[in-house]
């Protein structure tokens, strides 16, 4: 009798922890605007969290049932109630919609013949930078410093050392990514409507914001995309489709 007891406690023991436990699921932050790293992931039932990783990839240990919260300080807080089908998908795609301040009217004129160098700011055919790569190259690279005096010689200056031990330039480095990629989705978006990837791809109409954020993580279309050749971008988004319309289905 005390053999059974002891028995049946231990297989209560068991899927109590199991259930606890839980699985992973793995997904994705997306959002039309800014930056999806390190937005917190928490499971309200278990009470443990994680940060997106680039490309506001995550995993997480959750259950059906489970309340996974989203929160960042740029997007308005989100959960969602996990069902079994969130499971069955290769990446579930959860979207964020950004925190900012309604301007009554705001207007944009845009001159594209008026630029650093129709200004005579910078020489033709100088080498630009974006923003980020801007200041990667700053803290990355060292600059020369003369004396005061104008005397010989002269010092290095210590900052790209500095910000290599931090941590600074490896972030930067991934600001810079982030930034690439968000070039290659504005692109997309000023190359293809949204009819061709509804009519063309067969990508249902609300998920083709998120059909966006997932071909651009691809190298070779990003490449395409960067050297504006549309019939080799058509081409790798049509492969990336089929795949992308499996994940749908859950295959």
């Amino acid at each position: 009798m005390r053999y059974l007891i002891a028995l049946f406690l231990l297989i209560i023991t068991s899927l109590t922890s199991f259930a606890q436990q839980g699985e992973t699921l793995n997904g994705k932050v997306i959002a039309e605007y800014g930056d999806t790293n390190a937005v917190y992931v928490i499971n309200s039932r278990t009470e443990k969290g994680i940060l997106t990783e680039k490309g506001g990839y995550f995993s997480i240990n959750a259950s059906v049932g489970d309340t996974i919260l989203f929160s960042s300080v740029q997007y308005k807080a989100n959960k969602v109630i996990l069902k079994q089908k969130d499971f069955e998908k290769a990446l579930l795609f959860v979207k964020m919609e950004p925190i900012m301040n309604q301007l009554r009217e705001v207007m944009v004129f845009q001159y594209k013949h008026i630029n650093a160098v129709a200004m005579g700011i910078i020489p033709k055919g100088q080498k630009t930078y974006t923003p980020a790569e801007r200041k990667l190259n700053t803290a990355s690279n060292p600059y020369m410093t003369g004396n005061v005096d104008g005397t010989t010689g002269g010092s290095i200056g210590l900052d790209p050392l500095f910000n290599m031990m931090s941590g600074r330039t490896a972030m930067l480095k991934k600001v810079v990514e982030v930034e690439k990629k968000e070039f290659s989705r504005a692109k997309t978006e000023d190359y293809f409507d949204e009819s061709y990837f509804i009519e063309k791809l067969r990508i249902p109409k609300e998920y083709v914001k998120a059909f966006q954020f997932y071909i651009v993580e691809d190298s070779g279309y990003a490449e395409a995309i960067k050297t504006k050749n549309k019939t080799l971008a058509r081409f790798r988004m049509g492969e990336l489709a089929i795949k992308y319309l499996e994940m749908l289905a859950g295959k």
